[in-house]
């Protein structure tokens, strides 16, 4: 867990939002068109980008911005919460192309839009 924050921490982040006038070090903040930053994002080399926020990756799903699908399953049956995905205009077609289990009952699925990879 501590490895994890120290690599999170060091990290930059970007932080979407209408409201913040600012945001926390290592971090800038974005207020404008959430599409036109993640592909000029997407455009620059580093690797793989993340998505915090049930909120914020509805908003990347409904625009088409999101390539794969990282789920970490850990099944709890509560009788209720919050979905897991929104309600979409379109179907996201979705490959599995990858899969794993973790000690404790975790399994994370790995999915490629069908739409980003043909």
């Amino acid at each position: 867990m501590k490895q994890y924050a120290r690599l999170w921490k060091s990290m930059p982040k970007v932080v979407f939002s209408k409201t913040l006038k600012q945001v926390g070090w290592n971090a800038r903040l974005v207020s404008g068109n959430i599409a036109e930053e993640v592909n000029k994002l997407k455009e620059q080399p580093g690797g793989d980008m993340s998505v915090s926020g049930a909120g914020l990756a509805s908003s990347f799903m409904q625009l088409g911005l999101i390539d794969e699908f990282w789920l970490y399953v850990r099944p709890i049956i509560l009788g209720g919460g919050k979905p897991m995905f929104p309600t979409l205009r379109d179907k996201i077609t979705l490959k599995l192309v990858e899969t794993h289990k973790f000690d404790g009952g975790v399994v994370l699925l790995r999915y490629q839009s069908a739409e980003a990879h043909p």
